[in-house]
């Protein structure tokens, strides 16, 4: 059986994303946040920052927009709003929840390394609030199913609210390229492989000069059973614990011998 769900209604939730502030993913995320709780903050990054990882603007002054009541724009990375939002926007009360996304495209396996979804949710859980990064799986040209992680993702907040995490730990979901009814469950799993910059075109500009391109291409295994691309390909929505701790400690320990 399942503990109880909780109530969130009263919770302060702040939603961010790196797509942007205009991104169909965040207005999705802002509804099911809406749905859950009367508290919704939204602070997220003026333009698109996709793949800019756990980058934080140091080198320029930041700038904050209200867009309207509890909604605002940075002009930076998904980690310089999160910081903001609970830094200031949100100061006098922070948040009990951070939600992140809803990404256009997955992130999974190595894909969270590059992912600034997945940094804004890091950036929360190292500011001491609870963190969820979501993403929508897409398939090339296909349209987005944003109603598929609409209809999943308040089910998987609510789960994972009721049973708590460690407060290292931050929480990366992926929704399947399928339509919701066709969906086979919740898996909690672990990070796959899928290296992004497969393909890497050089190519050469107008005035001669060489230049590259990075592709969207992945490397992937999509075959390793308990991981989260086997789940998610397989029609599964995917739940992964990721600690933002790196130590490697089996390698430590080995390491601690060598330096006696």
């Amino acid at each position: 059986m399942f503990d109880p769900l909780p109530d969130l209604s009263a919770a302060r939730i702040l939603v961010s994303n790196d797509d942007g502030i205009d991104a169909p993913g965040l207005k999705v995320l802002e509804r099911v946040a809406k749905a859950l709780s009367r508290d919704v903050w939204v602070v997220a990054p003026e333009a698109e920052q996709s793949a800019v990882a756990h980058s934080l603007t140091v080198r320029r002054p930041l700038r904050i927009r209200q867009l309207a009541r509890r909604r605002y724009a940075v002009d930076g990375t998904p980690t310089d709003s999160v910081l903001l939002g609970i830094r200031h926007v949100l100061k006098g009360k922070r948040p009990d929840l951070l939600l992140s996304g809803v990404n256009r495209g997955a992130n999974l396996g190595e894909d969270v390394t590059y992912s600034g979804t997945v940094a804004a949710a890091m950036e929360g859980t190292l500011l001491g609030i609870p963190s969820i990064a979501l993403s929508q799986m897409i398939a090339g040209d296909q349209p987005v199913r944003w109603s598929t992680a609409e209809h999943w993702a308040g089910i998987v907040i609510r789960r994972l609210m009721s049973s708590g995490w460690p407060h290292n730990v931050l929480i990366n979901v992926n929704f399947p390229d399928l339509p919701h009814g066709q969906v086979a469950g919740i898996e909690v799993v672990r990070q796959g492989k899928r290296k992004l910059g497969d393909e890497l075109s050089e190519r050469i500009d107008p005035r001669g000069q060489t230049y590259f391109w990075v592709g969207g291409q992945r490397l992937e295994d999509r075959g390793i059973p308990g991981t989260d691309l086997e789940a998610v390909c397989r029609g599964a929505v995917s739940v992964t614990p990721l600690c933002v701790d790196f130590t490697a400690t089996e390698a430590m320990t080995r390491l601690q011998t060598a330096f006696r």
